[in-house]
C-alpha cells in the first residue's frame, strides 16, 4: 500500500510529507483492519507535520478523520463484519483503569494514544483501529461528508458543551473552518443565536448561508454581548478579544490542541464579572457517539473541498494558507 509519512517536520507540508510504499498493517487482538475510503484533513495534522506538536512516532502517517470499511477482524473481535463501514477518530485508546477513565473523563487519561500521532492514521490505503474505539456511522451522508464529523464535528461538540451555552443563548464563534461550521449548526438546531467572527470573507459568507445571525471580522465586536464563545482559530491574541465580548458570567472555550501565546490579560476588562476561560482536551467516545447520533437526527450541511489521496501535501498547504472553505477531505 501507499502512505504519506512525516519525514521532515516543518512549516512546508510539501517538504514534510513523503508518499512511500508501506506494508499493509496487520490487525492485532481486538483490532480491525480498515480500508480507507476518505480521510479529513484537520488542522491538528498541520501541527503534526509542522512539528508544533512533539514527535510521538517518527515517520508517522497523519490523519484521524477516517471513513473506511472493514477488511479483516483481529482475534476476539465481535460486533463487526468484513465490509462494515466504520469511522476512526483522534482518540485511539485509553488505559481504562485510571481515575479519569473510571469517572467518564477518558479524554484526560495520562496513557491515552492518538491516531495519526502515536500510531499511523488515514493518509494511507489502510489503517487499524481498536474495535471498541471504532464508530458506527450514520446513513444519509457521502463518505466525504462523514469524514469531518469524526474530529471537526466531535471536538466542536465537546467545545460547545464546555462553553456552557444556556438554552436559547448567544454564542460567538471565532474562526470558521471545518469544526466551527458544524458546531454552529448544532448550536442553532438547539435554539442558539450564533455570531461568527473570522477574517475569511468566504467563511463569513458560508456562516450567513448556514443561518448565523451575523458574521464579521475576527477582532470585531459582535452586535450583542455573548453568553458563550468558542475559539477555534489557533490564535492566542483572540483570547482577550473573545473574553471582552462575553456578557457577565459568560464562558470562553478554547477548542484547539495548539494555540499561539495569549497576551497578558487585563483582569477588569477580560476576566472580572465571573467570566470563565476553559480549555478543551480531545474527546470521549461518548462525545463521538452523541455527535454522530445528532448528525443522524439533524442532517448537517457539511461543506467539503475534496482532494485525491495523492494530493495530501497540497491539501495541507491549502489549509495552512487558509485556502480551504469548510473541510478538506482526501478521497481514495
Amino acid at each position: 500500500m501507499l502512505g504519506w509519512q512525516v519525514r521532515e517536520p516543518g512549516s512546508d507540508p510539501r517538504r514534510a510529507l513523503r508518499r512511500v510504499p508501506m506494508p499493509v498493517p496487520r490487525p492485532g487482538p481486538g483490532e480491525l483492519l480498515v480500508a480507507v475510503d476518505a480521510c479529513g484533513v484537520c488542522r491538528t495534522d498541520l501541527h503534526v507535520t509542522a512539528g508544533e506538536l512533539p514527535v510521538h512516532r517518527p515517520g508517522v502517517v497523519p490523519g484521524h478523520e477516517i471513513v473506511g470499511h472493514v477488511l479483516e477482524l483481529g482475534e476476539d473481535v465481535t460486533g463487526f463484519r468484513p465490509g462494515d463501514r466504520v469511522g476512526v477518530a483522534w482518540l485511539r485508546e485509553t488505559c481504562g483503569e485510571c481515575r479519569y477513565c473510571r469517572s467518564g473523563a477518558e479524554n484526560l487519561c495520562p496513557r491515552s494514544r492518538y491516531t495519526g500521532w502515536d500510531a499511523d492514521g488515514g493518509y494511507a490505503d489502510c489503517t487499524t483501529v481498536r474495535a471498541d474505539f471504532a464508530y458506527v456511522l450514520p446513513g444519509g451522508y457521502p463518505v466525504a461528508e462523514l469524514a469531518p464529523l469524526l474530529c471537526a464535528g466531535i471536538i466542536g461538540y465537546r467545545a460547545l458543551r464546555r462553553a456552557e451555552l444556556p438554552p436559547g443563548g448567544r454564542l460567538g464563534i471565532y474562526g470558521f473552518g471545518a469544526s466551527a461550521h458544524l458546531t454552529a449548526q448544532v448550536a442553532m438546531a438547539q435554539g442558539a443565536r450564533v455570531h461568527v467572527l473570522t477574517r475569511s470573507v468566504a467563511a463569513q459568507k458560508l456562516a450567513l448561508e448556514l443561518g448565523a445571525a451575523s458574521a464579521g471580522g475576527a477582532a470585531d465586536e459582535p452586535p450583542e454581548p455573548l453568553d458563550s464563545a468558542i475559539l477555534f482559530a489557533p490564535a492566542g491574541e483572540l483570547v482577550p478579544v473573545a473574553l471582552r465580548a462575553l456578557d457577565r458570567g459568560g464562558t470562553l472555550a478554547v477548542a484547539g490542541i495548539y494555540l499561539t501565546d495569549i497576551p497578558v490579560l487585563n483582569y477588569d476588562r477580560e476576566l472580572f464579572r465571573e467570566r470563565t476561560l476553559r480549555s478543551v482536551t480531545s474527546n470521549t467516545r461518548a462525545d463521538g457517539r452523541e455527535l454522530l447520533a445528532f448528525a443522524a437526527a439533524h442532517h448537517l450541511a457539511v461543506s467539503v473541498s475534496p482532494y485525491p489521496m495523492g494530493e495530501a501535501a497540497t491539501a495541507l498547504s491549502d489549509l495552512a494558507a487558509d485556502r480551504v472553505t469548510g473541510a478538506a477531505v482526501l478521497i481514495c
